[in-house]
């Protein structure tokens, strides 16, 4: 049977796993024995849990259940060591994952869906369109199916998609990674980013304790508009208003991403809209410098006017960083790689 057409185990709650236990006649202690294999130990088949009998691992399989693994497809490897990960999905299409290695650090960036309807303008996921949703089961696929799965120290949903227009499956994901009968990291080890929908990103933060990052990249509603249609429905200071209802003075951290445009949002106006936009809250800016994409009129700024900004920023008040620029050789920071392979096929 093709695993398109299988259930996965991967991606489910014990509860749910008790169901599928009981539906194949197994004593209830089955479930946090299926959930062990498939998130402790990473088991890739369910012929590897070898604790349940071989009519029960059988049963299972009759029934039409698999432990859900898909392995990468395609690798791209950088001079700097960050890999581009391509993964085929469920729903016929492709994702990316990128691995960051950093020191000690190793980050991994997954994707919450193929595609995305958000249109950002300087986004080549965007131009996809959204295709589908990725399962739980598919997301944190992506953290058990990379080589480097055991040493990673940090997960950053930032991939291909917007996390909060697949909440619940990405709300199931988080659970997988944080809880004890899942892979038990600490929520301050992941950071799920979001462009502003904010009745999700409220229900993020009410109900997990992960990071929060924004991509805010213009503090100017007419000028964000051009650059994210988001900016429509929800706009800037409408998300800002909502997350000061929240408290980030303790273990959780708040960061707005901007994407720094060379005489887009550079200027010493943009410094003083955002120090205005913010003021107040416990927050910090990461700089990025823009990956160009095909066929787009919008390029970075320079190396020395991101520096001049950082330093302004600072100065200001607002504590502000540069991300380094990794990968950029395979476009580490685009949909490029799924965009071509969907084209091949």
């Amino acid at each position: 049977m093709d695993i398109d057409a299988k259930k996965w185990l991967s991606g489910m709650s014990p509860a749910e796993l008790g169901t599928v236990a009981a539906d194949a006649g197994l004593r209830p202690f089955a479930a946090r024995q299926i959930a062990d294999w498939l998130y402790k130990k990473r088991a890739a088949d369910i012929a590897a849990m070898t604790n349940l009998s071989l009519a029960a691992r059988r049963r299972l399989d009759e029934l039409g259940y698999t432990a859900g693994r898909i392995e990468p497809c395609e690798v791209q490897v950088s001079k700097d060591g960050t890999k581009k990960y391509l993964f085929a999905t469920l729903g016929g299409r492709y994702i990316e994952s990128v691995y960051i290695p950093d020191g000690e650090r190793a980050t991994l960036c997954v994707s919450s869906q193929a595609g995305c309807r958000m249109g950002c303008r300087f986004c080549m996921t965007g131009r996809q369109g959204l295709q589908h949703h990725l399962t739980a089961g598919e997301i944190v696929n992506q953290v058990l199916a990379v080589p480097e799965s055991e040493r990673l120290t940090n997960i950053v949903f930032m991939g291909m998609g917007e996390p909060m227009d697949n909440l619940e499956n990405v709300l199931r994901a988080v659970d997988i990674l944080t809880s004890d009968w899942g892979l038990g990291w600490s929520p301050t080890r992941i950071t799920v980013s979001t462009i502003g929908v904010i009745p999700a990103m409220e229900r993020l933060l009410r109900e997990t304790k992960v990071h929060l990052a924004v991509s805010l990249h213009d503090p100017f509603d007419e000028e964000r508009r051009e650059l994210m249609p988001v900016q429509n429905k929800y706009p800037i200071r409408e998300v800002t208003a909502a997350l000061r209802n929240f408290d980030f003075s303790h273990q959780r951290r708040l960061s707005f991403e901007y994407i720094v445009f060379g005489g887009v949002n550079d200027s010493p106006r943009h410094v003083e809209g955002l120090v205005r936009l913010l003021k107040g809250l416990d927050c910090r800016i990461n700089l990025i410098r823009f990956h160009a994409i095909p066929d787009s009129p919008l390029k970075g700024a320079s190396p020395e006017r991101i520096r001049w900004m950082n330093g302004a920023l600072n100065a200001a008040g607002i504590t502000t960083t540069t991300r380094s620029s990794r990968g950029e050789d395979i476009l580490a920071a685009c949909g490029l790689l799924s965009t071509q392979s969907h084209n091949r096929r």
